[in-house]
C-alpha cells in the first residue's frame, strides 16, 4: 500500500475532500442495529443567520460528543435544522424590499409570505453550507425547519390543546410593545439598559384650590401636590394619583381630588401599598394603560385605563394638540409647556433602567393591548420538579439556581406577534366577534355549526397575528421526530441525550422545551443540559460591530485551518465560563496540526510497501515500547474521565500533551535508530508496529476535535473511515511495569540535563559530558541501550556512570529521584562572561519591576484604571519576578 503524505498539510484541499466523501458515503446516518441510542438536536439557528463565533463553539462541542458516541457504537442521530425566526426574517426581507423602493404593505399578506419563501430558498442554505465547512457530522437527511408542514401541524395542535385546557387565553394586559417593528414581544426579549434621564416633578393642583380661583403660579405648596415621573408624555392617560397608605405625609389627602395639568381633568387621590414612599415625592401618577404596576393597581382600585398611544409610538386623540406627534417629541414639548405654565416644581438628573427590544434596540413602550397569552405557572411546576428530582441535570450545576429563580417567578407569556411571517394563530372569528380555535377553517365552521351558529368559510376570518417564534422552538426535541404522529424515531430518540446551549437562552428556549416536553410527551426533552459560556475578545468584551472586534469564524478557518480552529475552541473552554478569543493561540494549534502531519509523514516514509498493521505482543516489546503504550493507556483513562464530566479542555490538552510530548518528542526520537534499521530486524519491526498502532489510536482520540486531519492520515492506515472506527481501547500496560518506571526515571534525567543547560545558558552546539551517580543496573542497561538517542536529546558528547566521581567547582550538579547528575563545564563555558551577562540582565529586570511596583502600589492608579489594565500590570510584574528568580538560580550555580 502506498502511504505517502504531501510535504505540507494543506487544510483547504483536505477539508473539501472529506466533506464530499462523508456525504457521498452517508457516513453520519444512524446505526439502527445498535442497541443503545444517543441523540442531540441542534439549537436551530435562524434562517437569516450566518455562522458566528457562538455557533462555532456550540456546534463544535456537540460534534465532539456526537463523534465520540458514534465511535462507541451507539445508534447516534444529530438532527440539524433552522428556525423560521419570525421577526428577524420579516425585518430582513422588508429591508431587501426597501432597496427596491417597496414596503411590506405594498403586497397582500399571501404575496409577502411568498417573497419570504423565495428569500429563504435563496439565502437559507448559507448557514448549512457553513456547518459543513465546520465539519459537523450531522445526518442532513433529517434536516428540519420550524415552518415545515409537519412541525407546523404540531404547533397548531399544541395551541389548540392548551386553549381547550384553559392554558391559552386571549385578554387585555400590559405588554411590551415595539413601536418600530410594531409588534408585541415577550418579557425576556426586552433588554434593560441603564440610561441617564430626567425625573420630572410636576405640580397637580388640588381641586379645592382651583375652585377657589387660584392660578398655578400663585399657589402655595398647600394648594398642590407634587408627582414625580420619568415619562410625562403618558400623563394624558392618568386616571389617579396614588400614595402609600403608610405614608403619614399624605393622610390628609384621603378623599381629595386633583386636576390633571394641561388636560384639566379631575382625578382622585388614592392609596395602594405598591407605591414606594422613598421614590420622588412619594406620590405617583396612575396610568393603567402604560405601566404594569399601574395596570395592576388600577384593577385593584377599579380604575378604567386610558390608552393615549398609537402603535407607531405617536400620541392619539387623548393628547389633544399633541396628537400624531412622536412620544419623545411630545415629552420635550410638553415639559416646555408645563414649565411655561408653572407646573414644573423641579427637574432632576436620574439614572434608570429602560427596556429595549433585543432586536434592533428600539425603546419598548409598555402598552395595554389585547393579545394571546399562555398561563404558564401550571406548566412550570413539573419542569421545576424535574430538575429538583435530578431527572434533568444542569452542568455546571450553578445554572440550576438561575433556572429555578426564573421558573418560580414566571409570568404569563404573551405569545401573539403582529407580524405576517410565522405560524398564524388558529383562531377564527365570526362577524359578531365570537371565535373558535381550530386546526383548520373547516373544523372552525364545524364547531360554529355545532354551537348553533351556522356559518360558512366565507363568514370567518382568521386571527391576523402569528405566534412567538419560541412557541414552535419549544416543541423542537419531539416535533423533529414526527410528533404528533407516533414513529420509531420518536420512540428511539426521545428524550434526547443532552442539550448543549449557551446560558443566554435558558429562559428563551431551555425552560420552554422542558414545559412542552413534559406536557405533551410526558417526559423530559433531555437528560442533561450542558451550559457553555460566551466567546469574548481577549480583553473580555462582547463581540459587537460597534466595537469593531467581531471575529468571523470562516476567516479563522480559512487562515488557520478548521481543525486548528475547532481544537482552539475546545482547548480553551473552561467549564461554564466565557472563552477569551486570542488569535495567537490559533497559530500554536496550526503548528500542532503540522507536527502531527510531519510526524505521520516521517512514520509512513519509513514503512515498507508491504507493511501490515498487526496486534502487538507485549511479551516481545522493548522497554520504551511498553512505556509509550502505558502513556497512551494513562491518557485514555484520563480522557474518558474528563469526557464523563464534559471537560473538553482537559480532553484536548491530554491529547495535545500525549501526541506532541510523549509520542513525538520522546518515543519517536528514541526509536529513530530502530526505524532506520540500526538494530535487529525484530526490533525494527516492533518499533514500526508500535508507532503505527499508537498513531492510529491517538488519531482516534484526536478525531472528535480534528476530524479532517485525522481522517486524511487514517486513510493511509485503513480503508475504513476514522469517523466510523471503534473508540480506541487501552493496550493494558500497568504503571507498575518495571520498564515503565525505568523510562520515567530516564525522562527525568533527560529533562533535568536540559534544564541545567538552559539555566546556565550552555548553547546547543556545546557538547558536554554527563556523569550519572545511582545504583540501578537495569536503568543503566536501558540508558546504554538507548545511548545514541539520549545523547541526541541532551546534546551531550558522552554519558558515564561513576559512583566515585569527585565534584569540582566547575561542575554543575543536579539531583533526580534516585541519584545525581553532574555536568563538567570546564573548557566549554566561560563562567566570568556569563556571570557579567546575568548580572546585567538582573539589574535591568529589577529596574522594570521597580517601575511596575510604583504603578500597582499606587492607590490612585488602582482606583482609576480599568480592572483588566491593573490585572495586566500585575501579570507583567509576576512574569518579571519569575525571570529574576531564574537568573538568581543561574548566578548561584556559577559562583566560583
Amino acid at each position: 500500500m502506498n502511504r505517502q503524505l504531501s510535504d505540507r498539510y494543506e487544510p483547504e484541499s483536505v477539508e473539501s475532500k472529506w466533506i464530499q466523501i462523508w456525504e457521498k458515503k452517508n457516513a453520519f446516518s444512524p446505526n439502527t442495529n445498535a442497541k443503545e441510542s444517543f441523540s442531540i438536536v441542534i439549537p436551530p439557528p435562524n434562517v437569516t443567520g450566518n455562522l458566528h463565533i457562538g455557533h462555532a463553539l456550540n456546534h463544535t462541542i456537540q460534534d465532539i460528543i456526537i463523534r465520540i458516541e458514534r465511535k462507541k457504537g451507539k445508534n447516534v442521530v444529530w438532527v440539524p435544522g433552522m428556525d423560521h425566526a419570525g421577526i428577524a426574517t420579516q425585518v430582513v426581507v422588508e429591508r431587501e424590499l426597501a432597496k427596491e423602493g417597496k414596503k411590506r404593505t405594498d403586497f397582500s399578506r399571501e404575496d409577502f409570505i411568498k417573497k419570504v419563501w423565495e428569500w429563504k430558498a435563496h439565502s437559507g442554505g448559507i448557514i448549512t453550507k457553513q456547518q459543513r465547512l465546520l465539519g459537523e457530522s450531522v445526518d442532513w437527511s433529517k434536516q428540519r425547519f420550524t415552518f415545515d408542514e409537519g412541525l407546523s401541524k404540531a404547533v397548531i395542535l399544541v395551541f389548540k390543546k392548551l386553549y381547550e385546557e384553559g392554558l391559552i387565553y386571549r385578554g387585555e394586559r400590559i405588554i411590551n410593545w415595539c413601536p418600530v417593528t410594531k409588534t408585541a414581544i415577550s418579557d425576556i426579549e426586552v433588554e434593560f439598559k441603564e440610561k441617564q434621564g430626567k425625573l420630572y416633578h410636576v405640580r397637580y393642583p388640588k381641586v379645592t384650590a382651583v375652585k377657589a380661583g387660584k392660578a398655578v403660579t400663585n399657589m402655595s405648596p398647600e394648594d398642590y401636590i407634587v408627582v414625580a415621573t420619568t415619562r410625562p408624555e403618558t400623563m394624558f392617560g392618568d386616571v389617579a394619583v396614588c400614595a402609600n397608605p403608610e405614608d403619614k405625609r399624605y393622610v390628609n389627602l384621603k378623599g381629595q381630588s386633583v386636576i390633571l395639568p394641561i388636560v384639566d381633568k379631575e382625578i382622585p387621590v388614592l392609596f395602594d401599598s405598591f407605591v414606594d414612599k422613598d421614590f420622588g415625592s412619594g406620590l405617583v401618577k396612575i396610568t393603567p394603560a402604560h405601566d404594569l404596576n399601574d395596570f395592576e393597581a388600577g384593577q385593584r382600585l377599579g380604575l378604567a385605563p386610558v390608552n393615549v398611544m398609537n402603535l407607531d409610538g405617536t400620541l392619539n386623540h387623548f393628547a389633544g394638540k399633541y396628537q400624531g406627534m412622536d412620544r419623545f417629541e411630545v415629552r420635550k414639548k410638553l415639559v416646555e409647556e408645563l414649565e411655561s405654565l408653572g407646573y414644573i416644581e423641579k427637574i432632576e438628573n436620574h439614572t434608570h433602567s429602560i427596556g429595549h427590544n433585543q432586536r434592533g434596540g428600539a425603546i419598548i413602550e409598555p402598552l395595554l393591548s389585547t393579545q394571546w397569552f399562555v398561563k404558564i405557572a401550571p406548566l412550570a411546576r413539573p419542569a421545576i420538579d424535574a430538575v429538583k428530582s435530578g431527572k434533568v441535570v444542569f452542568q455546571p450545576k450553578m445554572w440550576e439556581k438561575t433556572y429555578f429563580e426564573w421558573m418560580e417567578n414566571i409570568k404569563d407569556w404573551c405569545i401573539s406577534r403582529q407580524l405576517w411571517w410565522g405560524h398564524r394563530i388558529p383562531a377564527y372569528y365570526a362577524p359578531d366577534g365570537s371565535f373558535m380555535v381550530a386546526e383548520s377553517i373547516d373544523e372552525a365552521v364545524s364547531l360554529f355549526n355545532k354551537s348553533g351558529n351556522p356559518l360558512t368559510k366565507h363568514d370567518l376570518k382568521q386571527d391576523e397575528d402569528v405566534l412567538d417564534t419560541w412557541f414552535s422552538s419549544g416543541l423542537w426535541p419531539f416535533s423533529v421526530f414526527g410528533w404528533p404522529e407516533t414513529s420509531d424515531e420518536l420512540t428511539k430518540y426521545y428524550p434526547t441525550s443532552v442539550l448543549v446551549t449557551g446560558f443566554d437562552i435558558i429562559f428563551f428556549w431551555v425552560a420552554r422545551m422542558m414545559m412542552s416536553g413534559l406536557k405533551f410527551m410526558g417526559d423530559v426533552p433531555f437528560k442533561k443540559v450542558l451550559i457553555h459560556g460566551l466567546v469574548r475578545d481577549k480583553d473580555g468584551k462582547k463581540f459587537s460591530k460597534s466595537l469593531g472586534n467581531v471575529v468571523d469564524p470562516l476567516d479563522m478557518m480559512s487562515k488557520y485551518g478548521t481543525d486548528s480552529f475547532r481544537f482552539f475552541l475546545a482547548a480553551v473552554l473552561p467549564e461554564g465560563k466565557d472563552i477569551l478569543f486570542d488569535e495567537s493561540r490559533l497559530d500554536g494549534y496550526r503548528s500542532f496540526c503540522n507536527k502531527i502531519w510531519n510526524s505521520s509523514r516521517f512514520i509512513f516514509m519509513n514503512l515498507p510497501e508491504d507493511f501490515e498493521i498487526k496486534e502487538l505482543n507485549l511479551e516481545t516489546l522493548e522497554e520504551t515500547d511498553l512505556w509509550i503504550l502505558h502513556e497512551f493507556d494513562r491518557t485514555l483513562l484520563n480522557y474518558e474521565k474528563a469526557y464523563s464530566d464534559y471537560h473538553f479542555f482537559e480532553m484536548a490538552n491530554l491529547v495535545y500533551d500525549f501526541i506532541w510530548g510523549s509520542f513525538c518528542d520522546w518515543y519517536l526520537e528514541l526509536t529513530k535508530a530502530r526505524i532506520y534499521g540500526n538494530v535487529t530486524v525484530h526490533s525494527q519491526e516492533n518499533a514500526r508496529q508500535v508507532l503505527v498502532n499508537i498513531l492510529f489510536r491517538a488519531l482516534g482520540l484526536l478525531h472528535p476535535f480534528m476530524p479532517f486531519l485525522t481522517e486524511e492520515i487514517n486513510s493511509l492506515l485503513s480503508s475504513d473511515l476514522m469517523s466510523l472506527s471503534p473508540f480506541p481501547k487501552a493496550f493494558g500496560v500497568s504503571a507498575e511495569n518495571p520498564s515503565v518506571k525505568r523510562m520515567i526515571v530516564l525522562q527525568e534525567i533527560v529533562s533535568k540535563v536540559r534544564n541545567m543547560r538552559a539555566e546556565l545558558g550552555v548553547k546547543p552546539e556545546k557538547k558536554c559530558q554527563i556523569i550519572l551517580k545511582f545504583n540501578d543496573k537495569d536503568l543503566q542497561s536501558m540508558i546504554e541501550k538507548e545511548l545514541k538517542s539520549i545523547l541526541q536529546l541532551t546534546k551531550a558528547e558522552t554519558i558515564s556512570f561513576d559512583q566515585g566521581y569527585i565534584i569540582s567547582n566547575t561542575d554543575s550538579v543536579g539531583a533526580f529521584s534516585i541519584g545525581e547528575i553532574i555536568l563538567p563545564l570546564a573548557g566549554i563555558f566561560d563562567f566570568e562572561k556569563e556571570k557579567q551577562r546575568l548580572q546585567k540582565e538582573k539589574n535591568q529586570i529589577i529596574l522594570e519591576m521597580e517601575k511596575l511596583e510604583l504603578k500597582i502600589n499606587n492607590p490612585s492608579f488602582v482606583e482609576k484604571a480599568k480592572p483588566e489594565v491593573v490585572e495586566k500590570e500585575r501579570e507583567k510584574h509576576a512574569t518579571w519576578k519569575e525571570k529574576l528568580e531564574s537568573i538568581l538560580r543561574a548566578l548561584e550555580k556559577i559562583e566560583v
